[in-house]
């Protein structure tokens, strides 16, 4: 069936045939909006603490009162851009952010193994010539629109892919965009020396087998000893990083057209001296490593270790998981399945050896350095980081059980927090909203009524098997519903999000965003995503608020993984939990086990390998 969305017949070029003709993100009905919310924080709240949100409520839905004038500036402001939220929620929810991006704000996938290309020059090679293989689909503009549910997805994030830059500046940072066509260069860090390298020689790609000389060029060329770890300033705080570029720049001449290499560059690929074993190990490399071999502020960084195993990490600003989870998608099947062209495997004579980025620093950046680097090593041994693989129980095996699988997975998700800690607290799913113009995401508030019925009911022994897959049920088409809702840009929080940046100076702020519930309600105890890969060993990125955790997940065929980071030691509602990372990682385990063994008194299941 063909797309309700019209093609747009003066569109730039496949890859944009119907942008132009997106829904723009709507407003909800404020009634609506606020009807949903109480429904989402009646789970969380006591019956006292309840009705008085309900009566903050009814106050900001008074006919003539603020909250109906907020609404219709929000509507006027939508009919007046293309995306109403799209300034604010870049300015607030990224740029204006000012704690480090490493932990806080970047996220990291984990490649499985390539069993063929074991040498990391090699990998490090075919990542590239996959990777240029999908920029030049961007260049070109033939990248395939993506679709779901037979609509077409805004394409416009690709965009700030490649020769991107994340630069520091007060009271809020900037994204700059350099021409992809012209900037045919990436940057390669190796013993935290920075190289450039052009991908482009005489008019031709190299070969992935030039490449490979390249990278062994590179590694010959860094040597055993480390240079200053000039990366780790994009580790440290963004006011700190601002101060420290300005003194940097300050410093030297030449060290604005040395920066702007780096910047401008299509990618980085960062060679680590390094050899991770363990999938924690691998998460943890590719989650932050030691801060000091990369440059936070490029949106792509491929990291290929001594040993042959490789990953990404991403500068969120601009870009979403999904986005960058096809791209990295894209490269591990098509070196997977032999897809590209590696060009010829002679390697022309006279090809430019890589060249060392020079950047020439005085005492005032010494003192940046020694700050980012105790700030960085602080905060990382501040964090812990567990991957659980789960396997017999994949996509497969849950759709037997006639559950959706992702909506199985955020029920593991709350047993194990209910398991843990005896309550369900707020949590945050990200939804899509990129059926609509520039669209990114909405939450879906997973913690409702019917989920925490399945909790207790599942702590409850009087209750038989058959009442408790009654009580899970409901609780997954509750799941399920309000997700529809949020990827039809009808959640709550996007919508307050709109409506209390609506407010003008001077003017109080209504009490449904000063009553408790407000703030409680969005405190994402559990900050959770799923994407799906059969080539990731794992994904992640950082708890959001010190006493929860960042739970990411994989359904995939035949396995559920979970990736967990949280504050080393954390401390939720007074009480210390040693090692809670891993003991919400086990949490994790024997919930899965209890709803699988449940489900399989209905539907045998498949033997756990």
């Amino acid at each position: 069936m063909a797309p309700k969305t019209p093609i747009d017949p003066s569109a730039s070029g496949p890859m944009f045939q119907y942008q132009a003709n997106l829904p723009k993100l709507p407003v909800p009905a404020l009634d609506r909006t606020v009807a949903l919310y109480l429904s989402s924080v009646r789970p969380l709240l006591s019956d006292g603490d309840y009705q008085k949100t309900v009566a903050a409520a009814q106050d900001f839905l008074t006919p003539g009162g603020l909250g109906e004038t907020l609404q219709q500036r929000l509507v006027a402001r939508s009919q007046e851009t293309v995306n109403w939220m799209e300034d604010w929620w870049l300015d607030q929810a990224y740029m204006g952010y000012r704690d480090s991006v490493v932990i806080n704000v970047s996220y990291f996938f984990a490649y499985k193994d390539d069993k063929t290309r074991k040498d990391p020059t090699r990998r490090a090679a075919a990542i590239t010539t996959a990777a240029l293989a999908f920029k030049q689909e961007i260049v070109q503009k033939t990248l395939p629109v993506e679709y779901a549910k037979g609509e077409p997805l805004c394409m416009d994030s690709f965009k700030y892919m490649f020769n991107n830059c994340r630069i520091p500046t007060k009271p809020s940072d900037v994204e700059v965009a350099y021409d992809l066509a012209e900037n045919t260069h990436i940057i390669v860090i190796r013993k935290n020396r920075f190289y450039f390298v052009d991908v482009v020689h005489q008019g031709l790609q190299l070969s992935t087998a030039e490449l490979e000389q390249q990278f062994q060029h590179v590694i010959d060329l860094a040597g055993q000893d480390k240079g200053l770890p000039l990366g780790v300033l994009t580790a440290d705080n963004r006011d700190n990083w601002t101060d420290a570029r300005e003194s940097l720049l300050a410093a030297h001449g030449g060290n604005k057209a040395a920066l702007e290499k780096i910047e401008s560059a299509s990618f980085v690929v960062c060679l680590d001296d390094y050899s991770p074993v363990t999938r924690d190990e691998l998460s943890r490399a590719c989650w932050h490593g030691d801060g000091r071999n990369r440059f936070f502020d490029k949106p792509l960084q491929f990291i290929v270790f001594d040993n042959g195993k490789a990953g990404f990490i991403g500068e969120h600003s601009c870009m979403d998981g999904m986005v960058t989870g096809r791209l990295n998608n894209y490269i591990c099947d098509a070196l997977a399945k032999n897809k590209l062209d590696h060009g010829s495997l002679s390697v022309r004579a006279g090809l430019p050896k890589p060249a060392e980025i020079q950047l020439h620093i005085n005492a005032a950046v010494k003192k940046h350095l020694a700050t980012a680097e105790k700030n960085f090593d602080s905060a990382i041994a501040n964090h812990d980081l567990a991957t659980l693989v789960f396997n017999g129980l994949g996509k497969q095996q849950i759709k037997k059980f006639k559950c959706s699988p992702d909506a199985f997975a955020q029920m593991v998700i709350q047993l194990a927090y209910y398991n843990m800690f005896g309550v369900s607290r707020a949590t945050y799913e990200a939804g899509m909203t990129r059926k609509f113009q520039r669209g990114r995401t909405e939450t879906n508030r997973t913690v409702s009524n019917e989920s925490v019925a399945f909790v207790k009911a599942m702590n409850n022994p009087d209750l038989s098997a058959t009442e408790k897959i009654a009580a899970l049920r409901a609780a997954l088409k509750t799941q399920g519903a309000y997700m529809g809702q949020a990827t039809n840009a009808h959640g709550v929080d996007r919508h307050l999000f709109g409506l209390k940046n609506s407010l003008r100076p001077g003017e109080p702020k209504p009490r449904l965003f000063t009553d408790p519930a407000y703030a409680y309600s969005s405190h994402w105890f559990l900050s959770t995503s799923q994407l799906a890969s059969e080539y990731f060993d794992g994904w992640g990125w950082g708890q959001v608020v010190p006493d929860g955790f960042g739970v990411a997940y994989m359904v995939n065929n035949h396995v559920l993984q979970f990736n967990v980071a949280s504050v080393k030691d954390l401390t939720v509602n007074g009480k210390k939990y040693i090692n809670g990372t891993h003991h919400f990682k086990q949490a994790l385990e024997t919930a899965a086990e209890e709803m699988r063994e449940l489900l399989s008194t209905q539907v045998p299941a498949q033997a756990k390998l």
